[in-house]
């Protein structure tokens, strides 16, 4: 195999591997009823006894609405300015 086979092939590899993980990549954002918004990377199922809305990962808040952003590690929501583990 010549050098640019070689070169193709690793480019290609690479490409593949890239594309691979960007298909399996989720994500979501979840607001409360206080107006506090956080991504979550895996999908979850929340309980409705937590008042919490899921949106895809591009939704946008308008114009006349008020949210912030808070972003905690680990699964949870936030309740109270509090997060709250699962």
């Amino acid at each position: 195999m010549n050098r640019l086979s070689k070169v193709a092939s690793a480019a290609l590899l690479g490409l593949s591997a890239l594309t691979a993980s960007a298909a399996t990549a989720s994500a979501a954002i979840v607001c409360n009823a206080e107006g506090a918004c956080w991504h979550v990377r895996h999908p979850y199922a929340y309980a409705p006894a937590y008042g919490v809305v899921v949106h895809p990962d591009n939704w946008r808040w308008g114009p006349g609405e008020h949210y912030t952003w808070r972003e905690h590690a680990g699964r949870g929501y936030w309740r109270g300015g509090v997060w709250v583990k699962f």
